[in-house]
Formats: C-alpha cells, structure tokens, sequence
C-alpha cells in the first residue's frame, strides 16, 4: 500500500470533487455537440434547395415583354443569413418598331433610374419629338449648300475645291428665294463633319443633309370610303370642278380609265424612264377616279409630278427633289398640294411649305405608317399642314397610323380600292390615300368657295368631322374622320355669308342641309 501525501492546497477530499466536475463539464461538452450537429447540418442543406430566385419578367407597359428586369432573391432560411445575391433590377432599353419603307428605328441610350432602382426615366426628345434616328436619314456623301450672295463660277469652283467636295447640279428656288446646289463628298468624311467644316469657313449661308422621305403605303388589301365621306351626297353641291392638284408622288398611270383626262400636266424631276407605278396611281384614284370608282373630287386636274422611283420594298426621294417638285406646283397653278409620303424635319422644306401657305396654297400630308411609337414624321408635322391619320370600314384607327397632337382629321385608309399602273386594280392601306381623299375634300370646298384660305379650310374640316374615339379631339383621329358633304356645305355657307353683306355683287345659292 503506497501513502500519497496530502497536498496542502487542497482540502481533504478536494482531488476526488475536481475528477467528478471534471467528468461533468464533458459529459455536458458531449450532449451538446451531439445535440447541435444536426441543427448544423439543416441549417446549411437550408442554403441550397430552399432558396427562391424569382426572375419572372417586371416589365414596363409598352416595353418588350421578353426583357427581364432581373432576380429577385428571397431567403427562406434563418433570417439571420444573408441572401446569396442581392436585390436586382434592370432597366431595359427603349425601342420603337416601323415598317421597312419609314425612318429606322431610334435606340436610346440605357436611360439611368432613380435612385431606389425605379422605372427608366424618359429619354429627351428632338424638337416636336422627332427621333434623332430619324434625323439621320438622308442620302450618304451628299450635302445641299445654300451659298451667300451671287457667287461666281470660280468662287463656287474655290469652295468646292477647298471642301474637297464635287458639285452634282444647282437650281434657283424663287418660292423661298435661294439658289441650291447639291454636292458629292468626295472622301470619307461623315455628312455631318463636312456640314461643320463648311459653315465655319465662311461664304455658306446654310448647309444641310440631302434627307430622304419614304411612300407611305402598307402592304395589306373597298368602296367603303365613299359611304363613310359622304361623297354621293358632297358630290351633288360639288365635284372638284377645275382645281388643281399637285401630286407629288410616283409615277401616275395617266391612260388608266379611271383617270382619263385628269392628268392637266407633269413633272418629272428624277429624270430617266417614266413610268406608272401603283401607289402614285392609287393617290391619284383616291383624289379623281371617274369610272368605275369614285374619287373624292371627280372633276379636278392633277398635275402629276414623279418625285418617288419605282422600287417595290418603299420608294423614296430626297429633300432636294422635294424642293423642286414644291416650286413646280407652285409655278403652275396648283391650288393643293398632296404629300403622301413622310421623313424627317428638314428647313428648306419647311420654308418651301411656309411660302406655299402664304401664297393661299393648301397642304395635306399623311401622318405616317410607322405606328403608335413614332414620333411625329414631316411634312404632316409641319405646322402649315393638313396632318391626316387613316381609319378602315369600322371607323377603327388603321393600326400602323402615327398619332400626335399634330393630327388634324382621319380618312379612310385601310383596305381600299383604288386604280393601279398599268389599267389594273388594287386593295390597298396606308395614311397616303386617307391624305389623297381629304386633298379631294378640299378640291370641293374649293369650288364652292375659291376664296377660302388654308387655314379656312382646315377650320371648316376640323368643324364638320365627325368625333371618334374619346370624345372630342385626340391623337389618333384628330377632330374625327372627314365629312366631305359637311364640309362643302360649311364652304358654301361661308360663301353665301359673303355674298349677303352688303357691296356684294351675287348672291350664292343657300347651303345644303344635313
């Protein structure tokens, strides 16, 4: 038996009570980690499968629904842990859809978002909302120069030389006072840097793009129209008699029997072969068709002027053709001009149509086939201008119709009857023959009052259309769709009016009544 000596810094039985404590405090070490290794093991199988990535679409109204604004992570799990990935949300870019034969389509910039993540915020606009896409269509390496003073030959030959630019042609512009030249650039440089270059050397007094403007015509397939102008009834006050409409548009088949002996007159500043083609055909039926159909003005002169080639996917000019086709109409008599075709905004154009208003000339325009999304097209938007937008024979917007503020009245436009090239037929759409028909209208108004002035005659069209849509005046029809009968009568009442005050020589017969 072995003696153990006591040790004096414990107290009798001390050793004992240390072994048993120590025997506890694991035994409790043990339970516990036992106890805690399955809650581990949840809580990480917790992380995986039980965690909810949402990444279904939040789209914007009117954006593509197929962009995803992101994920969306919930944690299902003890919230204490945080999410694998955070919350999220993108914006999408902004676009906006057009047929082929209209201005491409613009593509804004990822516009930034609010600060908490909120929607796009808008994008600013070009004036009077033209896209700045749009502004860009114009014909490549070419510039219209309109030069200061009278210069001469060699002065021109000079600029040309310093600009490294070639001169294609030039003609005076007596309506707005200017003479145009139309320049190739010779090298690779961009339209606009040349447009730059030229207006800080001095001499130039303004340069522009050669811009481009498209038919506007859609490529879908009746009589409908005449019904819901009223034109049977208009036509029994008045028929166009001897006014003169200008059509700049495509070729016109002038031996189509139903044109027989409209055409007063043509102009063909493309040059080359001419050639009927369907859709200057087609405006011209909407206008005057006289046998098998009826045009909205049945007894008016066209002066027939090509400005748009014959290409089947979308026919297009140039502002500088444009410029021309506008001075001829204006030294020729004409009393209306009809623009059936859209583009961009363009200063020369504008101030050719300012010269024609003032001169007492009244212009109509199609609003444009390239839908909700597009900002306002030109000439349509021009202030000076009948903007017309195209309804079908439910007096329902023709879907691919521009709307906007600019708008005046609505005709028919979708699937119509109208004359093609070559003696043929055609079911057509587009907001150029809704243009065509209400250019007839106001060939009526005309002959029942020569008197009226542009601005008269869009009053009196917005004044008797007949209200669709919302009521009152909207962006897709404007006042309403054109009532040609209502219209004549209205100009005949002007008329009568004038006649009874007191000095004047006649007295008018007394408005139809509806």
């Amino acid at each position: 038996m072995t003696y153990e000596a006591p040790n004096p810094a414990v107290p009798r039985n001390g050793h004992r009570h240390a072994v048993l404590k120590t025997a506890r405090v694991l035994l409790a070490a043990s339970v516990a980690l036992t106890m805690a290794m399955p809650s581990a093991s949840a809580q990480y199988m917790s992380r995986g499968p039980n965690i909810n990535v949402n990444v279904g679409p939040r789209v914007t109204p009117n954006i593509n629904p197929t962009i995803s604004v992101g994920p969306r992570v919930t944690p299902n799990i003890n919230p204490n842990i945080r999410p694998v990935m955070p919350n999220v949300r993108y914006s999408p870019n902004v676009t906006y859809e057009e047929p082929d034969d209209v201005p491409p389509r613009r593509r804004i910039k990822k516009p930034p978002t609010d600060g908490g993540g909120g929607s796009p915020k808008t994008a600013n606009a070009s004036p009077r909302g033209v896209a700045d896409a749009v502004n860009s269509r114009y014909v490549p390496k070419e510039i219209i120069l309109e030069i200061t003073g009278n210069p001469t030959d060699a002065q021109i030959e000079a600029l040309a030389r310093r600009h490294r630019l070639t001169r294609v042609e030039s003609q005076d512009f007596p309506l707005i006072g200017s003479r145009m030249f139309r320049w190739r650039i010779n090298d690779n440089r961009s339209v606009e840097t040349v447009i730059r270059q030229v207006m800080s050397g001095g001499g130039v007094q303004s340069a522009h793009p050669n811009r481009r403007f498209a038919l506007q015509q859609a490529n879908q397939p009746e009589q409908y129209a005449v019904t819901k102008l009223r034109l049977v009834e208009a036509h029994t006050i008045a028929r166009g008699a001897d006014v003169m409409i200008a059509v700049i548009d495509s070729g016109i088949d002038a031996t189509h029997p139903e044109l027989a002996g409209v055409i007063a007159g043509s102009y063909d500043p493309l040059g080359g072969p001419a050639m009927s083609h369907a859709h200057g055909t087609g405006i011209a039926g909407a206008i005057a068709a006289h046998d098998r159909l009826m045009g909205a003005a049945p007894s008016a002169r066209i002066l027939a002027i090509r400005a748009f080639g014959n290409a089947t996917s979308g026919a297009e000019s140039t502002s500088f053709i444009i410029l021309k086709s506008l001075e001829f109409a204006a030294t020729r008599g004409a009393k209306i001009v009809n623009m059936s075709f859209a583009g961009p905004r363009d200063a020369l154009i504008e101030r050719s149509l300012a010269a024609l208003n003032e001169r007492g000339i009244i212009l109509v325009a199609a609003s444009g086939n390239a839908g909700p999304k597009s900002p306002p097209l030109y000439p349509a938007a021009d202030k000076h201008v009948i903007a017309v937008s195209a309804t079908d024979a439910s007096d329902k917007l023709f879907p691919a119709s521009n709307r906007g503020s600019h708008i005046a009245v609505a005709a028919p436009g979708a699937d119509v009857l109208l004359p093609s090239a070559d003696g043929k037929y055609q079911v057509t759409s587009g907001t150029s023959f809704a243009a065509a028909y209400v250019s007839g209208l106001a060939a009526l108004m005309l002959e029942r009052n020569p008197a009226l002035k542009p601005s008269d005659v869009k009053d009196v069209l917005i004044r008797t259309a007949q209200d669709l849509g919302p009521p009152g005046r909207d962006d897709q029809f404007g006042a309403g769709k054109a009532d040609a009968f209502g219209a004549v009568a209205a100009a005949s009442a002007t008329l009568a009016t004038a006649a009874d005050r007191p000095g004047s020589a006649t007295k008018t017969d007394q408005p139809a009544t509806r």
